[in-house]
């Protein structure tokens, strides 16, 4: 595992914040000479530190409006049965984050819909068509209250 030091993790907290940062204004923002910084981030980026860069997109701007958590219990828990489960479910572009999580169900899925219909249609013609799927248990936001995408470092 990579030690971070705190140019490093200052690096982290203003990516974070402006993954558009120049080399040129990020070194301004840390008093240092760009060389150095540009290696930093080259580094951080080669150990998997940072993973990459995106655009957040406002989902209601796409007409993606209906955000719903489905919880999925498998039928078999078999480790082949599991892995097909995750193969399968991975191809699919209306689950944006997939879970293996314990208690009473063994995924939690967030899937973003323009509508119930197509969430309809989603759960009737996608996911029911995966055959490990025992159960499913849906959850509907009504309002998205805090989404960050920020870690403290």
């Amino acid at each position: 595992m990579m030690k971070l030091d705190s140019t490093d993790r200052e690096i982290l907290r203003h990516l974070q914040e402006d993954a558009h940062l120049t080399t040129k204004e990020l070194s301004g923002r840390l008093n240092l000479s760009p060389t150095p910084v540009y290696e930093r981030v080259r580094r951080l980026e080669k150990e998997g530190v940072i993973k990459g860069y995106v655009a957040l997109v406002n989902r209601e701007k796409v007409e993606k409006d209906l955000m719903v958590f489905c919880s999925i219990r498998l039928k078999e828990h078999a480790q082949e049965a599991g892995a097909k489960f995750v193969r399968e479910i991975v191809q699919l572009d209306e689950v944006q984050e997939c879970y293996n999580i314990s208690g009473d169900y063994d995924f939690m899925l967030k899937i973003i819909v323009h509508d119930m219909r197509e969430y309809q249609g989603f759960l009737m013609n996608k996911l029911a068509s995966l055959e490990n799927i025992g159960s499913t248990h849906s959850i509907f936001v009504m309002s998205e209250i805090k989404a960050e995408t920020k870690l403290k470092v």
